[in-house]
């Protein structure tokens, strides 16, 4: 694939490719993005636009207040081709003056410098060596990473500098760098998390049309594994009506113990503002018997009513106890899709009467009011 013939705009100062074919003309810039070298199309990803930029920083501190369990981000693309329609993530995009619908899925920011600009921040003497995640936002693994080969350069920084990291990915492209995290994880702690929420290839074909299906996942998991490295799973968002049933919930505990999960964390669909409008159209178009449904189970806000978390929690518990989750959790990064994770907003003994899981049966209706 000849990437650098598909320049869609040269940089300022540019007038032709350097490898002798010409460049596309230049065109007015798409967005004015800060430090954007050049937007590039190609036809093996149809359909998507990498607008490759030189970032200042790339560690991004969390906000303070926030809940989530580490304090440092790291984000080498902005939008994701994953085009998860339920992804939590979708609204950051309109920070970039791109919609959080298609624009997240289809223009992915590059941030080509990443691990250059990482190493220097990194060699600050005010930088105390706290926990990075990775994978927190958009993908890191996404299908761009195999051109773009950031994340060896991001990881052999984290590792060198003596900084602990973890990163959460859909992406099966992460099995190129397994001898590298087997070798930064006898420098530092390293967490690996695999986002798998169902086993029905179709429906996650859906969902997540650009994602690795879950058989490619499970396989992923198995290969960590097998290296010797931890990996839990975020089996986030279960989705009301469509995998939340006694069998599917059964498969995917199944298929995640034999495949050799460290913990699994699992929670109901996360609906923020920008992804419930992207979310809902989808639902609307694809499954319009459902339409109503969701929008009384949602209401004005971002969860599932609280009965609904509650019936659902009662489940999960059932289904890890049964297949040797029981006691276990899952990724750290447990709450990127819910903020406040299963075993912090189900506490054993909350579920109502006539809906509670117990050892041996599980709860096979759903709470009548949805």
């Amino acid at each position: 694939m000849r990437w650098d013939a598909q320049a869609l705009r040269p940089a300022s100062g540019e007038h032709g490719a350097d490898n002798g074919t010409a460049a596309a003309p230049a065109a007015v810039p798409l967005l004015p993005l800060a430090g954007l070298v050049r937007s590039v199309s190609t036809p093996e990803f149809a359909g998507v636009t990498f607008h490759e930029v030189t970032a200042k920083s790339v560690l991004n501190r969390v906000a303070s207040g926030s809940r989530m369990p580490f304090e440092w981000t790291i984000n080498p693309y902005r939008g994701c081709s994953h085009a998860c329609v339920y992804c939590f993530a979708r609204k950051s995009h309109t920070y970039l003056d791109f919609d959080a619908g298609l624009d997240f899925d289809s223009q992915v920011v590059v941030k080509i410098n990443a691990a250059d600009v990482l190493r220097k921040e990194l060699a600050r003497s005010s930088w105390a060596r706290q926990h990075v995640a990775l994978g927190t936002n958009t993908d890191p693994y996404q299908r761009a990473e195999g051109r773009y080969q950031l994340m060896p350069g991001i990881i052999g920084a984290l590792a060198d500098s003596g900084t602990p990291l973890s990163i959460l990915t859909k992406g099966t492209l992460l099995a190129r760098d397994i001898p590298l995290l087997k070798h930064a994880a006898a420098q530092v702690p390293v967490g690996i998390g695999i986002s798998l929420a169902m086993t029905d290839e179709e429906l996650s074909e859906a969902v997540e049309p650009g994602t690795p299906g879950p058989r490619a996942r499970l396989k992923l998991i198995s290969r960590l594994r097998e290296a010797g490295l931890p990996c839990g799973v975020m089996a986030m968002p279960i989705l009301p009506w469509l995998s939340d049933s006694d069998e599917a919930l059964d498969s995917l505990f199944s298929s995640l113990a034999h495949a050799g999960a460290t913990g699994v964390t699992a929670g109901a669909l996360y609906l923020k503002p920008g992804t419930r409008e992207w979310f809902m159209q989808w639902i609307a178009a694809r499954h319009p018997e459902l339409a109503g449904r969701y929008r009384r189970l949602y209401g004005t806000g971002s969860y599932a009513s609280k009965e609904y978390r509650t019936w659902l929690a009662g489940k999960v518990r059932y289904f890890k106890a049964r297949h040797g989750f029981s006691g276990s959790h899952g990724f750290s990064h447990r709450d990127v899709d819910d903020p406040r994770g299963e075993e912090a907003a189900y506490p054993e003994g909350s579920l109502p009467a006539g809906h509670a899981g117990h050892a041996g049966a599980a709860q096979t209706s759903q709470p009548t009011l949805f």
